[in-house]
């Protein structure tokens, strides 16, 4: 670990948090705020004062963070956070429910906004229960500030053509996650290109996928499409437009297995330290997304290189099915694709009810960001990191007298 160029992130250059929001030297409710002119203190009650205007101060050892914008992107929910609001979570980090990781620790310092102010037996007796409760790493965690002279990269610049140069660092540095957007490009034009909205995907692709199905339903029903006939023709097996829901089924399913190969297999693959060239390929397709995970127009697939994957995949299915039967196939496949990229985004920035599959899913997708990169490929579904053993452990704490 080389902790003296740990990657640590900023407020925005122009005074705002990253959902945009105006923040102070320390003193407003943005997410992503941070002491500009060195830490101030609060009084408790003025903590309690501003919580009981809806922000979402929290205090870990004395340090203050201000999580207001930070709330909904929370995995445990934004009533669990707002349930702590004014208190102490330092408990709260080690679980449980839930043992927060190192980056989790580091990401909770990008919301420092100051010290809470104490009586001298309060720091005395403060003193001996972190001195008890708290390892070393912990504690350095928790107090550790933000140094972005320290950075690896210029954050000013694009940072596209510069992680190739991070050598045997960009493993370590891109899965440390910072709360701010990125720039890949000096071109306006290829950035534009390179970011998309959540709803672009939906817009550009729905209308796609209902043509497609119309047509492949209506192909059908003219009978004329028949399974292994350019084998033989006495044992080729009819397909009728009936069996078009369960092969749009099959498409669907076997883009949830395309998913989590390409997942695993492509955007994780570690690159050579020695290759400039693998190491950028690998931020442009995947390490942006680990290094901001909330960088909101970065979370799904922008048209232009997506359209030209999926050209390639409908390519081979016409290869190896008739065609009618490979554009039903693939048809279905486009309709995951779809839901995959709706689902991921929610994921990111959606706040599912406690207790509903996308609640458990969302916390399982945070956990591999945070934790366990190595591990926990699906995204829309976690039935594939079954069989492939990939599946993110279950946390365990031992019961204590």
């Amino acid at each position: 670990m080389y902790a003296d160029e740990q990657v640590r992130a900023e407020p925005r250059r122009d005074g705002t948090g990253r959902d945009g929001t105006r923040t102070g030297s320390g003193t407003g409710t943005g997410g992503g705020a941070m002491a500009t002119a060195g830490p101030r203190s609060f009084s408790a009650a003025e903590v309690r004062a501003r919580c009981a205007q809806g922000a979402c101060l929290v205090s870990c050892r004395r340090r203050l963070y201000d999580l207001s914008g930070f709330v909904r992107l929370h995995p445990g929910g934004e009533q669990l956070l707002r349930r702590r609001a004014g208190t102490d979570v330092s408990a709260a980090l080690d679980g449980p429910p839930h043992r927060h990781s190192a980056n989790a620790r580091r990401w909770l310092e990008q919301y420092y906004v100051g010290d809470l102010e104490q009586s001298l037996s309060e720091a005395v007796e403060e003193k001996e229960v972190v001195a008890a409760a708290q390892t070393s790493e912990q504690t350095d965690l928790c107090y550790r500030t933000v140094d972005v002279e320290k950075d690896l990269v210029d954050w000013q610049k694009p940072l596209l053509w510069q992680v190739g140069y991070l050598g045997e660092k960009y493993d370590e540095w891109v899965h440390q996650p910072v709360d701010r957007p990125i720039r890949l490009f000096h071109s306006d034009f290829f950035e534009f290109l390179s970011k998309t909205a959540w709803y672009v995907v939906f817009m550009v692709w729905t209308p796609v996928v209902l043509y497609l199905s119309w047509v492949s339903y209506t192909s059908l029903a003219q009978g004329n499409t028949r399974l292994f006939s350019s084998f033989t023709t006495e044992y080729s097996i009819p397909v009728h437009k009936y069996y078009f829901p369960f092969i749009f089924l099959i498409g669907m399913i076997l883009w949830s297995l395309l998913e989590y190969l390409i997942h695993r297999f492509v955007f994780h693959m570690k690159p050579p330290a020695s290759n400039y060239y693998l190491i950028t390929l690998h931020f442009l397709l995947h390490g942006q997304h680990h290094k901001s995970p909330f960088d909101s127009s970065r979370l799904v697939f922008p048209p232009v290189p997506a359209s030209l994957v999926i050209g390639f995949f409908y390519g081979v299915l016409r290869l190896l099915l008739p065609e009618v039967l490979g554009l039903s196939v693939f048809v279905g496949g486009l309709c995951g694709y779809v839901i995959y990229d709706m689902m991921h985004y929610y994921l990111h920035y959606g706040s599912p009810r406690k207790g509903s599959y996308l609640y458990g899913l969302k916390a399982y997708h945070v956990k591999h960001h945070f934790e366990h990169q190595k591990s926990g490929f699906g995204i829309s579904t976690r039935f594939w990191d079954y069989p492939f053993r990939t599946l993110i452990p279950e946390e365990s704490f031992k019961k204590e007298d």
